[in-house]
């Protein structure tokens, strides 16, 4: 009994709920999310080193996506009537069904271990030494990456492909078409920057899978970021690091979402002049 009331003590057990709420408010403001119950030691200094990690994964993931989807959309929107552009969209609709986990085994077995005798890719782990060695550190997030950019791609296509087709019968293409532009430049120049915002509008709404699938693949390609930290925590039932790990990857979920959100109203002047 002595030893648990001084475990209650020391970490403020026994005070009143509102007291221990306001507390631990105060320490998150400061960014003072306490220590391990484990290890005992802090919590923010070791969330700072896994996100040196999972940010660097997700923006490269999200790259991945940009460059994969919104041109395979555009052709897939202007081609909606022939072989090839429906055989991207359906292509787009299988793989956005594709469990992350499964594509990043699939990935490994095509080019991390190589197709034939050839290693197309390296699938090894993060280095130890951390961003000491941009190359090698990079190389190591290249299969990851490229595991959330193809789903999310395909994703962000369908998006594009709609925004396309939606813009195909509107008045300014057929005017730029009649001032002597052909169907693709008309849509590249004119249709494409409303494609962007269908580009924006879907990376909000998929700020949260691109974050839990950025978790997913660190696990799979032990990646030492959040999401390896967080699987390890939670099969340790270190509820205070894991409780702090959720509340920061739905900051960062809730961030993009804000980010996206100021960029959409700067690009398009409709918000502006509604704002």
């Amino acid at each position: 009994p002595e030893q648990i009331e001084a475990i209650r003590e020391a970490y403020g057990l026994d005070q009143p709920l509102l007291s221990q709420y306001l507390h631990w408010l105060g320490g998150l403001v400061r960014f003072d999310l306490g220590d391990s119950l484990l290890t005992g030691t802090p919590i923010a200094s070791e969330l700072a080193e896994k996100l040196a990690v999972t940010i660097p994964l997700c923006l490269l993931g999200l790259t991945v996506a940009i460059v994969l989807g919104v041109p395979a959309g555009v052709y897939a929107g202007l081609h909606h009537r022939r072989p090839g552009g429906v055989s991207v969209s359906a292509g787009a609709q299988a793989l956005a069904a594709v469990p992350v986990l499964w594509a990043g085994l699939l990935l490994v077995v095509l080019l991390g271990k190589g197709v034939g005798l050839v290693p197309v890719l390296p699938s090894q782990g993060f280095p130890l030494d951390g961003w000491a060695e941009p190359g090698k550190a990079l190389s190591s997030l290249v299969l990851p990456a490229l595991t959330i950019g193809i789903v999310e791609g395909a994703v962000i296509l369908r998006f594009v492909r709609s925004a396309i087709l939606e813009a195909l019968p509107q008045d300014y293409i057929r005017t730029a078409a009649a001032a002597g532009l052909t169907r693709t430049q008309a849509v590249l120049r004119h249709g494409l920057p409303n494609a962007s915002l269908a580009v924006l509008s879907v990376i909000a709404l998929q700020a949260a899978s691109l974050v839990t699938g950025a978790v997913l693949v660190e696990a799979l390609f032990a990646l030492p970021g959040m999401g390896r930290m967080l699987a390890t925590d939670v099969g340790q039932r270190d509820l205070v690091k894991v409780q702090s790990e959720v509340l920061l990857l739905t900051g960062l979920v809730l961030l993009i979402g804000l980010v996206v959100d100021i960029v959409h109203r700067v690009i398009d002047p409709r918000q502006r002049r509604t704002a």
